[in-house]
């Protein structure tokens, strides 16, 4: 099962594919984590990306793409993948769907979870770490995992605030690029929403991304 991941930042994208992961077996890809490889790996891919990085530059699809293919013929992949963060926009989803089918690899279901904007950046702005553990969930914008006052719901400790949690013009920003319906992330998932239509081979997937995880999980892996 090869699997395209789409939704915006603090839709849950990152939860649900970890879940994804745990209960099919299957390699979750994040793009980001693909550059960093290269580039401690220091491979020859790695040195060109580093380049561009380095300038502030974006990396070319064809240095980027490259090394997506090769992450993805790697052996822990062989029950399947699951591919996130990557096509940015539809240029690239043109090209990675060209790659794809001259390496011969089936590209099997795309999964897009829908979330309002706005609702997207509270859930990012509202987000609280437990200074105990940063895996207790508290959002002061989430009813469920609503903390008790300033203190963690889960066990009372000290809540903090990431900076990049707090960045509203950062936020804004790579919120602009994913609502882009016409050339941003969004156009990437239509473009190949438009191919699912054409080709019963691929399934096109679209989940409420409102409710809390547990819902959101039941959903998706019903409709898989």
């Amino acid at each position: 099962m090869n699997i395209l991941f789409f939704g915006p930042n603090g839709s849950g994208k990152g939860t649900q594919g970890k879940i994804l992961k745990e209960k099919y077996n299957i390699a979750h890809i994040e793009s980001g984590a693909i550059f960093r490889e290269n580039i401690s790996n220091g491979t020859e891919l790695g040195a060109k990306a580093k380049e561009y990085i380095d300038k502030g530059d974006l990396v070319p699809d064809e240095i980027t793409i490259p090394m997506i293919l090769d992450r993805l013929k790697r052996d822990d992949c062989k029950n399947g993948w699951l591919l996130d963060g990557f096509p940015r926009n539809k240029n690239q989803a043109v090209k990675l769907d060209d790659a794809l089918k001259k390496a011969g690899m089936a590209l099997d279901i795309v999964i897009e979870i829908l979330l309002d904007r706005k609702i997207a950046k509270n859930r990012i702005m509202g987000r609280r770490l437990c200074i105990n553990d940063n895996n207790h969930p508290n959002n002061i914008f989430i009813d469920a995992i609503k903390p008790d006052g300033d203190k963690c719901r889960v066990c009372g400790g000290e809540l903090k605030t990431r900076s990049d949690d707090q960045d509203e013009n950062a936020i804004t920003k790579r919120h602009n690029i994913y609502y882009d319906a016409d050339t941003g992330t969004i156009a990437s998932a239509y473009f190949f929403r438009d191919l699912a239509t054409k080709n019963d081979s691929i399934k096109y997937i679209t989940i409420d991304g409102k409710p809390g995880v547990t819902d959101v999980t039941e959903e998706l892996i019903s409709k898989l």
